[in-house]
């Protein structure tokens, strides 16, 4: 039998009287991956912060190698050899890559080349293409993950915790994440490993705990369980996998809501063309830095296009060009980000306070609204996207990363919009809460707005989509009828 790392014993954690774990046993051997899987809200978060010493357990035992320990900050937990990859990245962004990466490691005398030759060193061992010395604020979702990782691995734990690693990663990026994961437990080390990619979780983990409604529900051998056994224990049920919906006539999509025309903008989008039509799903894929986001951007009004030769958007066959997003909201378009915690939420409001400057922020908003009406208005989209929270005054940064991701839809929904936008929309989200965002996609097109879907999950563009774009270099280089279209087909042409 291997060390054992971490032992915890009816571990329990409360806020305001309400549980967010109780009574969890959880334990990790050198050498091993230990898989945390369930529902947004089962409590995997919280476990692991407070392993972390993000967070005071209230109740139960910790132990560290045998020795019992009660962290009252994320140094103690360093101090300890434990590191964590939060699915939200916790990096500096007016610092570079190399900065952050050393991060709690400063020397009293530091040459910045050899700080950037380091992280440099670093990074390539593990793949990940980033440039040391680029400041954080201007990279993207998936580098700022690889900076995290990498900050991680600096700090030579023994024991390392991944909260979501894969979620802004390409397959390509996953395989050497999983490689370098494979390379950790081969030299003893302890991984815990938090996805709701429940296929990566028994591949790359030997044990699976699956966590619901805050309590250990089981612990099962990763090689000798099923995805479907491990979902039955989640939720208490067999949900089917995606399907995809039968296609819409093609007279259904009659009116043309959006058009875009030659889209430029600098070197990362270029010659971008394509329409929505009302009534349909417009799936968008394609690998990372194809300028699918920029495109939904400039669209949005987040970013503005080439002023000369920029190309054209045009909304129900009139010319637009928008300098802020809320021109684009009063028009009736909405982007839903794939950023959440940067540009989707004011995280120490409430739901309800969140959900009225939605509702603030589109044409029929209203400035003022009572307390009770801004209660009612979080309770009837807490209801229809199922938002779970310890109660209805709950914080935005109180709620699992699956819940928070509701939030920023239900936010933007709450306009009622034309052309609504949804980048990465299940980033995040529980296999239960995956099925609902889907369903909510479809309703949306049959109540006749045109839906533009993003994502780098080709089975769900499959799932959604009645037509779907692929592109590369800043181009549409390909367009697939749901029938036509295959996973084989898409990557064909976002690769070559």
């Amino acid at each position: 039998m291997s060390e054992l790392l971490v032992e915890m014993a009816r571990v329990t954690k409360t806020y305001r009287g309400v549980h967010a774990i109780r009574d969890v046993d959880f334990d990790l051997r050198a050498g091993e991956v230990h898989a945390l899987v369930g529902e947004n809200g089962a409590g995997k978060s919280t476990l692991c912060k407070v392993l972390a010493g993000a967070v005071q357990h209230s109740a139960g035992e910790l132990r560290i190698a045998g020795e019992p320990v009660n962290f009252r900050r994320p140094h103690d937990a360093l101090e300890h050899g434990i590191a964590m990859v939060y699915q939200e990245t916790s990096l500096v962004p007016t610092m570079t890559a190399a900065q952050n990466i050393e991060l709690g490691h400063e020397k009293l005398l530091t040459r910045f080349r050899s700080l950037n030759i380091g992280a440099q060193q670093l990074l390539q061992s593990m793949n990940f293409h980033v440039d040391p010395t680029a400041y954080v604020s201007t990279l993207g979702a998936a580098k700022k993950q690889m900076v995290e990782i990498a900050r991680a691995l600096r700090s030579e734990a023994r024991i390392v915790i991944f909260d979501e690693p894969t979620a802004s990663l390409t397959p390509e990026e996953t395989l050497h994440l999983f490689t370098v994961i494979d390379e950790l437990r081969a030299a003893g080390l302890g991984i815990i490993y938090v996805s709701h990619a429940l296929e990566e979780s028994l591949k790359i983990a030997d044990r699976v705990t699956v966590l619901r409604d805050g309590e250990r529900v089981a612990c099962l051998d990763a090689k000798q369980t099923s995805r479907d056994e491990i979902v039955r224990h989640m939720v208490g049920r067999s949900l089917g996998t995606a399907r995809a919906a039968a296609p819409r006539e093609p007279g259904a999509r009659r009116r043309r809501v959006l058009e875009v025309e030659n889209l430029i903008l600098g070197t990362v989008v270029k010659n971008m063309s394509f329409s929505a039509y009302a009534g349909e799903v417009l799936g968008i894929a394609g690998l990372i830095g194809s300028g699918r986001t920029e495109t939904a951007k400039i669209i949005a009004g987040a970013l503005k296009r080439n002023r000369i030769h920029g190309g054209r958007v045009l909304l129900n066959g009139k010319p637009v060009r928008y300098r802020v997003p809320k021109q684009a909201i009063d028009d009736g378009i909405v982007y839903i980000t794939e950023d959440r915690k940067l540009d989707g939420y004011f995280e120490t409001m409430t739901i309800a306070e969140n959900l009225y400057l939605g509702q603030l922020a589109s044409r029929r908003g209203q400035w003022w609204l009572s307390r009770s009406r801004r209660r009612a208005l979080a309770k009837e989209w807490s209801e229809r996207l199922r938002i779970k929270a310890i109660n209805a005054d709950a914080k935005i940064v109180e709620l699992s990363g699956g819940n928070q991701q509701k939030v920023v839809v239900g936010k933007s929904l709450v306009a009622d919009p034309e052309v609504v936008i949804f980048d990465e929309p299940t980033r995040g989200v529980d296999v239960g809460a995956i099925e609902e965002i889907h369903q909510l996609i479809r309703r949306l097109a049959d109540e006749g707005k045109a839906v533009i879907v993003i994502s780098s999950y080709l089975p769900e563009v499959l799932a959604v989509s009645d037509r779907i774009l692929v592109t590369r270099f800043g181009r549409t280089v390909a367009e697939f009828s749901r029938a036509e279209a295959t996973q084989e087909k898409i990557m064909y042409a976002a690769i070559f």
